[in-house]
């Protein structure tokens, strides 16, 4: 089942005395489609005590995306990075689009690309 938290208490575990987290990603402020309330209202159930006691330093927020867009898109242009592969990326036609979303809301560690036109190669 869905788990949000256990990601963040397993890091305060293994963090050692005096260290810091940095949690980039995606924490909603709300998921309408949560598994409990607490999941709706985007609350999550943090051992907060655990970095107390560890006396550990939290950073969180979403990726600075535009700091790394151009080094990104220059590396990829040059073939420096696959990131096709590095995603798991798969190209599939526009009718395979509600398997595709069912495949990654079931939690498939595949990032999909729909191809209406068959442009991207498979």
């Amino acid at each position: 089942h869905e788990a949000p938290a256990t990601v963040l208490n397993s890091l305060m575990e293994i963090t050692a005395a005096g260290g810091a987290l940095g949690i980039p990603g995606l924490y909603v402020t709300g998921d309408p489609g949560g598994i409990d309330e607490a999941a709706r209202r985007g609350s999550l159930s943090l051992s907060l005590g655990t970095g107390w006691a560890k006396s550990l330093s939290f950073t969180t927020g979403q990726c600075p995306v535009m700091k790394y867009n151009r080094q990104l898109m220059m590396a990829i242009l040059y073939d420096k990075v696959q990131i096709a592969k590095a995603v798991n990326a798969r190209a599939i036609p526009l009718e395979d689009a509600p398997r595709g979303y069912a495949e990654f809301d079931a939690g498939a560690a595949t990032k999909y690309v729909l191809n209406p036109n068959g442009y991207v190669k498979a």
